[in-house]
Parts: C-alpha cells; sequence; structure tokens
C-alpha cells in the first residue's frame, strides 16, 4: 500500500520505540509540570520540527551519509551530549535555587500571588535536543526506511506516510504527558521543595543521557 511494506509491523515497533523514555519526552513533561500545558505544547511542538526535519533528512539520504561518516557522526553526538549535560547543569542549578527559596514561594501562594518563573524558550530548547539526537537521526535510518519499498514510483509519498503516522502517535504519546504533568504543576506550586526534588532528578537523568551518548557507537 503506497509503497509501504508491512505497515502493521511499523506501526506496532513506532509504538514501542516511542513509549521508550528518552530526552526528548522527559523534556516535555518536566516542561509542562514546571511551567503547564501551554509551555508544555511549546516543547512538543519543538520535537514534533525537529523530527520533521529527521524524517525529511533520512529520505533525502543525509542521514544515511552521517550514519556512514564517522567524524560527523561524532561531532553530531558530542555536541548532542554537550547540551544535553548543559540543560542538565541548568536543571541542577534551578532546583538548588527553588530549594533555597522555597519559604518565600510558600507564603507568595498561600497570599494568591503567582510565582515568578524563570525565563525558558521551551521550543527552542526542544527542537535543539531533537536535532542533535543521534539515536533519532539512527532510527529513521535503521528503522523508518526498512518499511519503504525501494521498487515503488513515488517513495517520497511512503516516507510521508510513515512520517505522518509517526507524528500522530508522538502527538498523542507527548499530550498524554503534557497532562500529567499540569497535574504535577499544581502541586509542585504549593510544594517547592518538591519541585525542587523533581527537577534535581531530571537534571540527573539528563546528565545520564549525555553520559550514555558521548559514550556511544555508531
Amino acid at each position: 500500500m503506497l509503497g509501504i511494506t508491512d505497515l502493521s509491523t511499523y506501526l506496532v515497533g513506532l509504538v514501542l520505540i516511542i513509549l521508550l523514555p528518552g530526552p526528548n519526552s522527559l523534556y516535555v513533561l518536566s516542561v509542562a509540570a514546571r511551567r503547564g500545558s501551554r509551555d508544555g505544547f511549546r516543547a512538543a511542538a519543538g520535537v514534533w520540527s525537529g523530527d520533521a526535519v529527521l524524517m525529511t533528512l533520512s529520505a533525502a539520504g543525509v542521514a544515511s551519509l552521517l550514519k556512514a561518516n564517522d567524524l560527523a557522526f561524532s561531532i553530531v553526538k558530542y555536541v548532542g551530549a554537550g547540551y544535553l549535560g548543559y540543560l542538565a547543569f541548568m536543571m541542577l542549578r534551578g532546583a538548588v535555587r527553588t530549594w533555597r527559596t522555597r519559604r518565600a514561594t510558600i507564603r507568595a501562594v498561600t497570599h494568591g500571588e503567582p510565582p515568578v518563573a524563570p525565563v525558558e524558550r521551551p521550543y527552542r530548547r526542544a527542537l535543539v535536543i531533537s536535532l542533535l539526537n543521534p539515536k533519532a537521526i539512527l532510527f529513521f535510518v535503521a528503522f523508518f526506511v526498512q518499511f519503504v519499498d525501494p521498487g515503488y514510483a513515488h517513495p517520497v509519498l511512503s516516507f510521508v506516510v510513515l512520517g505522518a503516522f509517526a507524528q500522530a502517535a508522538s502527538v498523542i504519546y507527548l499530550t498524554v504527558l503534557i497532562f500529567t504533568g499540569t497535574r504535577l504543576a499544581a502541586a509542585f506550586r504549593r510544594r517547592p521543595g518538591l519541585s525542587a526534588t523533581g527537577t534535581s532528578a531530571v537534571g540527573a537523568v539528563f546528565l545520564a543521557f549525555a553520559v550514555k551518548l558521548s559514550l556511544s557507537h555508531a
């Protein structure tokens, strides 16, 4: 159908891969928990934009060239690991700041004063996380392209259909995470110590992602 081979296997594999925790989904959940659903969807839009770019590169064969070029892969890998490390540092620093000001925050919430959130650009950060994740690039090379019939006359249409399924699954999954994070946000506003602990945990996981990514191979 439309140059796609074994669509059912693709859909099952796609769901399983999307459900695996990674820096993209974890960042979206973190943003929604700390800043609410609006910024959560901004972060999700960054992920969807990054995925769309990677799908386009995969269809154009650029991702395959990156996989075959060890130097290019290493550059993307270390830049991505460095960026995740930077985000981990920023989250840990923010958690320390939240812990130190927790008493003032509790008083402000008690008196009905909205907490002041630090400046953050969720869309841009999520987009960079997505684009600098070589594992995501290799996913579109090792998994995505396997289901395109090389003999089909219009392979671009096959990529578009596969990409639409991937984006639809991502939209559903990230939307669930955003509403889950929004529920946590209310508790975080009342208990800034809990917010600091959660942010520290996410920062530690991002640091682990950075280390794992820097040690990975193509």
